[in-house]
């Protein structure tokens, strides 16, 4: 097997662990809060956007730093960094003893963590620029496999086991995860000899005055913004089907895993399509079908339609971060393909950020349907965005061979 694809089969693993652990805990958090004196409605929902967005706070300032040092010390050891940081990260939450513990050990966990920039960057720069497609969707295809199992588990470990005994549990799968990678990886390329005279100023500088990386950062921006409005709410938004409290946590992680279980069949199938076909279109389409499946939650009444929306929408979303993290490494330069993918991933983490917090306040003053209402007309915006600015890179050229050649990322 060729060591790019051996890394990289071991690395879907091993954030396959690490994102199982982590979703164990988001279909309960707005009742862990609860269990931990928050019981207003209105300010259930506004704690649970803040301490939603809690880890992408610090993590917002720290993922370039790291992705710097990876440029400059090597890719693995920051990925092995990164998983032992959420075990530990995890284990304080589980003793919280009132929503501020919980906040600020969350925001702990944003700054020690980053284990997804990390895999991406070593990925990306042991992989050939012809095969970025389908390496990006297939890493990808992990983080929606944890999406799948997690939230269901966690939710009926949660009924079963109580909330903190979860957060223990996820611990324990991140630690495993930091020792498979510490024995199973090989990085190929450690350092570029040139990596070492760049700062996060200048790749800053560089994503934002490269006129292709700026769009990337934009829609990587906007687009997780939109999406991550209705997520914190979206087991209160369950709770108005009308269930009975019976099992409600259960209940809301399995509809939550529904659009995981669509990423991992579509990830990897939009990275082979993009890597034929080019970006441009593929993401507009994506896109688009993400902000019409986020209108149908305006007007669904049964939880059995729900989850048919739930499915065309994790469908879509299956294309749209591999593909702006492909573009990412397909357009940086090789001594900072690191730093970038880390600033990327910064720009994912300030989406992250910011549309946890708008959603729960905008939950809080018109309803818990109305961040459907507003990600869903960001969404289209993104989509013109997309179609109109964005250019695909210039396909590999094809030698004698036939065999794809190496595309220059200034090309």
């Amino acid at each position: 097997m060729e060591p790019w694809r051996k890394n990289l089969y071991t690395l879907w693993g091993t954030q396959f662990l690490a994102m199982l652990g982590m979703n164990l805990v988001v279909p309960f958090l707005p009742f862990y809060i609860r269990h931990l004196g928050v019981t207003e409605p209105d300010e259930l929902a506004r704690w649970s956007g803040l301490v939603f967005s809690g880890p992408f706070i610090l993590s917002l300032l720290a993922t370039p730093l790291w992705g710097t040092l990876g440029d400059r010390y090597g890719r693995k050891p920051m990925v092995v960094r990164a998983l032992f940081g959420l075990a530990i990260s995890q284990l304080l939450i589980g003793f919280s003893q009132n929503v501020y513990h919980l906040l600020a050990f969350r925001i702990v966990q944003g700054a020690i963590s980053g284990f997804i920039a990390s895999s991406l960057a070593l990925v990306s720069a042991n992989t050939p620029k012809e095969r970025m497609g389908y390496a990006m969707g297939f890493l990808q295809s992990s983080t929606a496999g944890g999406m799948v199992l997690g939230p269901f588990i966690g939710g009926l470990l949660a009924d079963l086991i109580g909330f903190r005994a979860t957060f223990f549990v996820t611990a324990s799968l991140c630690a495993i995860a930091g020792v498979i990678v510490m024995f199973l990886v090989t990085e190929l390329h450690k350092v570029h000899p040139h990596a070492r005279t760049f700062t996060v100023f200048d790749n800053l500088r560089l994503m934002w005055t490269d006129h292709r990386l700026r769009i990337i950062a934009i829609t990587l921006i906007a687009s997780q913004l939109s999406v991550l409005m209705a997520e914190p709410i979206f087991a209160l938004f369950i709770e108005g089907f009308k269930t009975g409290g019976q099992y409600i946590s259960t209940i809301a992680g399995g509809i939550f895993s529904i659009a995981g279980l669509f990423m991992v069949i579509s990830a990897p199938w939009w990275g082979r399509r993009t890597d034929r076909t080019g970006y441009r279109l593929n993401l507009t389409i994506a896109i688009g079908v993400v902000a019409l499946c986020y209108v149908g939650h305006l007007v669904v009444t049964s939880l059995y339609v729900l989850v048919i929306l739930r499915a065309f929408l994790g469908f879509a979303r299956g294309a749209i971060l591999p593909s702006l993290y492909a573009l990412t490494s397909v357009w940086a330069p090789p001594e900072r393909q690191g730093g970038m993918m880390a600033i990327a991933s910064s720009m994912t983490i300030f989406g992250n950020l910011i549309g946890p917090s708008i959603g729960g306040v905008i939950a809080g003053d018109f309803g818990v349907t109305a961040p459907f209402a507003v990600n869903s007309i960001l969404l289209f915006v993104v989509a013109y965005v997309v179609w109109k600015f964005l250019r695909d890179p210039v396909r590999p050229a094809v030698n004698t061979t036939g065999m794809p050649e190496q595309v220059s990322p200034t090309e």
